[in-house]
């Protein structure tokens, strides 16, 4: 089982604050003998839908001597869990949490906006040290 992310309680806690149920902690994604784990998976009911909405959500820091290596790592990590997870649980969205001051001094710059956009990754940004989700990007 892999190390959790030094943000992982908070993600989680300010996720729980928000409404949702945390249903796996962590998600195993299983694809023929492939096995990996996700940090977190959750869903939340709304009075309008049956089904609700399920999310699962990788948590990175962004705490390694470089944030372009550091995101070269979660862009892959992203990719390849988003492609199974399409196969495996297609009623799932794969969001990727990360810190706010992360997504104001790194995600902002050009070359990450458009990244970010051409992969389509989905975005959960958490105040980590009042354990709230400022905002979500779809």
């Amino acid at each position: 089982m892999p190390a959790r992310d030094f943000y992982h309680n908070a993600v989680k806690s300010a996720l729980i604050k928000d409404g949702w149920i945390i249903t796996d902690d962590p998600y195993i994604i299983k694809y023929e003998n492939t096995k990996l784990f996700a940090d977190l998976a959750a869903e939340r009911t709304l009075a309008a839908e049956r089904n609700g909405t399920k999310i699962i959500v990788e948590i990175k820091s962004f705490l390694g001597k470089s944030p372009i290596n550091d995101f070269e790592n979660a862009l892959g990590q992203y990719i390849l869990y988003r492609n199974l997870i399409k196969v495996t649980e297609p009623q799932y969205q794969l969001y990727l949490a990360i810190k706010q001051s992360t997504y104001e001094n790194f995600f902002q710059l050009k070359a990450i906006t458009l990244v970010v956009q051409q992969n389509q990754l989905l975005l959960m940004i958490v105040d980590v040290e009042s354990e709230v989700i400022v905002q979500w990007i779809n």
